[in-house]
């Protein structure tokens, strides 16, 4: 075998392949078959940066900066788009996990603090919205943006999530020995797995990359429908598995990610309120965020 592939970094070194039918069977508390984890996105595009996303293409295509009408896209989830989400969840009494650029508690201190009085887990999201292969000093910046949200909070983030769920092989070594306990980086399993690092173990939990609006509706350009259709879709499978007696029985997680500036506009935060009702209508399901979720995973006793 050729020697880079024995590289402890790599990630199918870290997370030991283990297939699902194979895993012990997990209980969640009070009988509920799916761990339900809503993560709203909250970021610092920088307006002298290549803007993250765009919605509109300046003309001949060219890279223009500032690019100040897809800043202006994002800054109205700022503005306004994170407010109907913060509406949406508390009249529901659900406390989702926030996943913040570790900047904006500076930036948009009115939001950090909403959230943090709403008993919003904070999940560290890098400083800026900035690719992890952009950061020259890792360590650097991932005890920044822990600072940063520990002042703001009171207490250190437990969970992390990439800037476009980014990572270099050696992002989860400076993780763990920055305290972090979780990532969602590694959308691998429908359950919490372990990611080995040189000073111990980070938990991964599943994030979602097909029960989230980026790639959903503002690259697949479905309508706004597909992502409620889609996430029942995939709740009553994961359910319906869950209380089975087949190979795949046990709890599950679903997760779910949303962006102020793609669902928190007027003619999409709908689908939002429509899938929180829906989900709640349901006795076989919990909300949990990602300490809770890791929490539990830890209290099982699972190390696969």
């Amino acid at each position: 075998m050729d020697s880079a592939f024995d590289d402890p970094r790599r990630p199918e070194n870290r997370l030991a392949y283990h297939a699902a039918i194979d895993r012990p069977r997990l209980t969640l508390p009070g009988g509920k078959h799916v761990a339900v984890w809503p993560v709203v996105n909250v970021e610092h595009w920088l307006i002298d940066h290549p803007m993250p996303r765009q919605i509109l293409v300046p003309p001949t295509a060219a890279s223009l900066l500032p690019d100040i009408p897809n800043w202006a896209w994002h800054e109205y989830g700022m503005r306004v788009g994170f407010w109907r989400f913060l509406e949406a969840f508390t009249s529901r009494g659900i406390r989702p996990t926030l996943s913040i650029n570790g900047s904006v508690c500076t930036a948009y201190p009115r939001i950090a603090e909403a959230a943090h009085a709403a008993g919003w887990e904070f999940m560290a999201h890098g400083f800026h919205q900035v690719p992890t292969h952009r950061v020259t000093d890792q360590p650097g910046m991932i005890a920044r943006t822990v600072a940063t949200i520990t002042e703001a909070t009171g207490h250190p983030p437990r969970g992390w999530l990439g800037p476009g769920l980014t990572e270099t092989l050696d992002t989860p070594d400076h993780l763990h020995e920055a305290g972090i306990e979780y990532v969602g980086d590694f959308v691998v399993d429908d359950r919490p797995c372990r990611v080995a690092t040189r000073t111990g173990s980070l938990v991964a939990l599943p994030y979602s990359v097909e029960l989230n609006d980026i790639p959903l509706l503002a690259i697949q350009h479905h309508r706004a429908d597909e992502f409620v259709d889609r996430a029942l879709a995939n709740l009553d499978r994961l359910a319906a598995e869950a209380a089975g007696s087949g190979p795949l029985a046990g709890a599950k997680v679903m997760g779910f990610a949303i962006h102020p500036y793609i669902t928190g506009v007027p003619h999409r935060i709908g689908l939002l309120e429509r899938l929180l009702d829906a989900l709640l209508g349901r006795r076989d399901v919990a909300f949990m965020q990602g300490a809770e979720i890791l929490d539990w995973y830890r209290a099982t006793g699972d190390q696969s």
